[in-house]
């Protein structure tokens, strides 16, 4: 099941940088590509405002 991001995201980017897939997008409120994420949970692992859980 790939990750999601809530709307607790800060728009740090963080994440981006950490996700082996790119399956991380910018926005607002940022957001993860469900048929790319191989569910590592590494994105949940460094965000500052644990904004990104198991969907």
């Amino acid at each position: 099941m790939a990750y999601v991001i809530t709307d607790g995201c800060i728009a740090c980017g963080t994440c981006i940088d950490e996700c082996p897939v790119g399956a991380i997008s910018e926005g607002d409120i940022y957001s993860i590509n469900a048929d790319a994420c191989t569910d590592c949970g590494t994105c949940a692992g460094v965000c500052p405002s644990e904004a990104i859980i198991e969907g």
